[in-house]
């Protein structure tokens, strides 16, 4: 089981894949500028999809946990 943790001395303190140090923040960024999966997976060869659906889980949850506030575009 994949899972994301956070940890002062990795990253400081962003929430990574396990045993990693890429960021939830990059797999969702690379996501939005339209990266696939399989691009993903290439250059980062140490994660699989399932590390692909634990950083956009933690993702959905962090977004729950916090107050959205629209933006004007």
């Amino acid at each position: 089981m994949v899972t994301v943790e956070s940890n002062p001395k990795i990253m400081k303190g962003k929430p990574v894949i396990s045993g990693t140090r890429i960021t939830v923040e990059s797999i969702i960024e690379r996501l939005s500028y339209g990266e696939s999966r399989e691009q993903i997976l290439e250059a980062h060869p140490q994660i699989n999809d399932e590390a692909i659906n634990a950083a956009l889980s933690f993702a959905v949850q962090a977004l729950k946990a916090d107050v959205i506030y629209p933006v004007a575009s």
